[in-house]
């Protein structure tokens, strides 16, 4: 007589079901965050760090030109001397004069972002410029700009929508300033000087769950200088870049 087998069911208690969907969750979540953080933040903060680098522009052009060009007279600027016949001998830069200016610039920058970081707006030097192009409320709060999360698309027809993003920056290295020149012929026997400011500062761009250090370098000229008659062989310290001032981050 054969014998009947019968098949078990295999039974799944409710804990186990539980298990398995707390697993499968964690594990989704997990490549959300991951897909976020190596596909769509980079390019938020491509588009933040512009936002960051334009911002800070404009807080450095009106320092540069508060305290520098303003201040500088150009007749003290060079130092030109004349041999007996009158023709150019050589050109000195005057190191002393540009970097007095400069100190005070440099600080002013640095003091100025950090009012900016706290959201302390009502003490920024440059209040007016900035909220030609930016929204007074939000930068009380620290948030520099506001980007939209359909900008990811990167389609016109969406970049007005979503969630917005909030921007913030922190400055987190040295704002170093120096001065450089040009030196160009210009028609015969002329030169034309060109003296800039050259700034680089080191910030943190901040975005949700997300953050990144970037570098600002710019060159803002202050000042032209048109040498007329005999080009001399030695330009002085024109040809050599001035010593850094660089304040530190406290």
């Amino acid at each position: 007589m054969n014998r009947i087998k019968l098949k078990r069911k295999l039974k799944i208690k409710p804990i186990n079901f539980i298990a398995i969907f707390i697993v499968v969750f964690t594990l989704c979540i997990i490549l959300v965050f991951n897909y976020i953080k190596t596909r769509i933040m980079p390019s938020l903060f491509k588009y933040a760090s512009l936002e960051a680098k334009k911002f800070s522009s404009i807080i450095i052009n009106d320092a540069i030109d508060k305290y520098v060009t303003d201040k500088i007279n150009i007749n003290n600027l060079f130092l030109i001397t004349n041999d007996s016949a009158g023709e150019i001998k050589s050109i000195d830069f005057n190191t002393a004069l540009i970097n007095k200016y400069l100190t005070t610039a440099t600080k002013n920058i640095q003091k100025n972002l950090k009012l900016i970081e706290k959201g302390d707006i009502e003490k920024v030097e440059y209040k007016a410029d900035l909220l030609e192009s930016y929204d007074e409320k939000a930068l009380k709060n620290g948030i520099i700009y506001y980007l939209n999360s359909g900008f990811i698309f990167n389609n016109p027809i969406f970049a007005n929508f979503g969630k917005q993003i909030p921007i913030k920056i922190s400055l987190t290295g040295d704002v170093i300033t120096n001065i450089s020149t040009e030196l160009t012929n210009y028609g015969i026997n002329n030169a034309l000087i060109k003296v800039y400011v050259n700034i680089h500062i080191s910030q943190q761009v901040i975005l949700p769950y997300y953050e990144k250090p970037v570098e600002l370098k710019t060159k803002v000229p202050i000042a032209l200088k048109l040498v007329n008659g005999t080009v001399p062989n030695y330009y002085g310290n024109l040809n050599t870049t001035t010593p850094s001032i660089t304040l530190p981050n406290e």
